[in-house]
């Protein structure tokens, strides 16, 4: 038994069972107060929750303020390679793509499928399988970073700008809450990223089957069943981003966070405050 994943279950329903205290200047849309609720603090420097199918937000603080995303940077990754390449196509690491430091020890040359690849992203944040992904369908990262500023464009999504594929902070790399929320919901209508932001564990390997590597998930709000999703982010900048989305009764929320504090309790709470404004507590 994975102790950690226990512990964190049992934090989780601890949080989900606490009331939310109110705090004063957070956005709410009219209709989602009810006299039973209380508006709960957001200690984030920006937040936007809304329900997908409905559209309706729920919760927003600072939604279009530009801030360095981090990790959250990834989705745009994964939906261009997603809109560029086969899952089946085979990537070779590419020496100039292992700039950082290699969390899964990749060696250049070293062939992987880019559905294990994308795996690696998604599930464990891997900037080296970012930056090997980026070199496979741009060419270079300069170019990658073109097409992902093309396709935010494309979106609409009118403050945010990419300067490197993985989230690296950079004076000119920045997104909003509201606007990432927009990327989630398009990268969420492709399978297999819907799939993966959900995944705990996954195993992945070369090729040849010659090296395998076990992926763990950097989202702890997963232990929790009614959470599907998404990304996790941080950067000594940014501070601990995260995008969460909970699906229950037909409904799915959707919560954006930008430098937040109390992270998973706090991400906990406020999700569980958007069940209560719809209807579900």
């Amino acid at each position: 038994m994975d102790w950690r994943l226990l512990g964190r279950a049992l934090l989780v329903a601890w949080a989900m069972m606490a009331q939310a205290p109110v705090s004063p200047g957070v956005g709410l849309a009219a209709d989602s107060l009810t006299d039973r609720q209380e508006r709960p603090v957001i200690k984030a420097a920006a937040l936007y929750m809304v329900e997908l199918n409905s559209g309706r937000v729920l919760l927003e603080k600072n939604a279009t303020r530009r801030l360095p995303p981090a990790s959250l940077t990834k989705i745009m990754t994964a939906l261009v390679a997603l809109e560029s390449a086969p899952l089946h196509e085979v990537v070779k690491i590419d020496r100039r793509a292992l700039v950082h430091h290699s969390s899964l020890s990749f060696q250049p040359g070293e062939e992987f499928l880019l559905r294990d690849l994308l795996t690696a992203m998604l599930v464990a944040s891997a900037n080296d399988a970012c930056e090997a992904v980026a070199w496979h369908i741009g060419g270079d990262d300069k170019r990658f970073v073109a097409i992902m500023n093309e396709r935010a464009r494309n979106l609409g999504l009118t403050n945010t700008h990419f300067v490197n594929p993985c989230g690296f902070d950079a004076p000119e790399h920045y997104s909003t809450a509201a606007d990432l929320a927009k990327l989630t919901e398009q990268a969420l209508q492709q399978p297999f990223f819907s799939m993966m932001v959900r995944t705990l564990v996954r195993d992945i390997a070369t090729v040849d089957g010659a090296r395998k590597m076990s992926l763990h998930s950097t989202n702890e709000l997963l232990v929790d069943p009614d959470v599907n999703g998404v990304k996790t982010g941080y950067t000594s900048k940014a501070g601990r981003c995260l995008i969460a989305s909970m699906f229950k009764d037909g409904q799915r929320l959707l919560l954006v966070g930008l430098n937040v504090m109390d992270r998973w309790e706090q991400a906990t709470r406020l999700l569980r405050y958007g069940q209560m404004a719809l209807g579900h507590g």
